[in-house]
C-alpha cells in the first residue's frame, strides 16, 4: 500500500457514519449486511447510506456484491490489513517480526 491509499482509507474512517458502517461490516462477517439494512440498523437516510458506502468503497475497506434485487456489503478485510500493515510497516526500529504477533491478534481470517 502507497501513502495516497492508506490516506484514503483513514479519510474513509475518519467520518463517524463510515466508522459505525465498517465495524457493523466487520461483526456481520463473510455474511454482510445489505444496503438497505445498513442504513436502518445506523438510523441514516438511504442516500447518504450509499454516498457513505461509496467513499468506503473506493478506499478499499468494503466490497459490494449484488443479491438479487438488493446489494450487500461486507467488510473488504484484505484492504483493512493492508492499511494496518502500511501503518506498522516500520514499527518497532526497523524490526518488524517484533510487531507480527500484534498483526496476527488484530487480524483475521476472513
Amino acid at each position: 500500500m502507497d501513502k495516497a491509499t492508506a490516506l484514503q482509507a483513514l479519510a474513509g474512517l475518519g467520518q463517524e457514519t463510515r466508522l459505525e458502517v465498517f465495524r457493523l461490516l466487520v461483526r456481520a462477517g463473510t455474511e454482510g449486511v445489505p444496503a438497505g439494512e445498513i442504513a436502518t440498523r445506523l438510523g441514516a437516510v438511504q442516500n447518504t447510506m450509499s454516498a457513505h458506502l461509496k467513499i468506503l468503497g473506493q478506499a478499499g475497506l468494503v466490497r459490494a456484491e449484488r443479491d438479487g434485487r438488493s446489494i450487500r456489503y461486507t467488510a473488504d478485510m484484505t484492504g483493512f490489513r493492508d492499511l494496518l500493515a502500511y501503518l506498522m510497516e516500520d514499527c518497532c526500529n526497523g524490526a518488524p517480526e517484533l510487531c507480527q504477533p500484534i498483526l496476527q491478534a488484530v487480524t483475521c481470517k476472513c
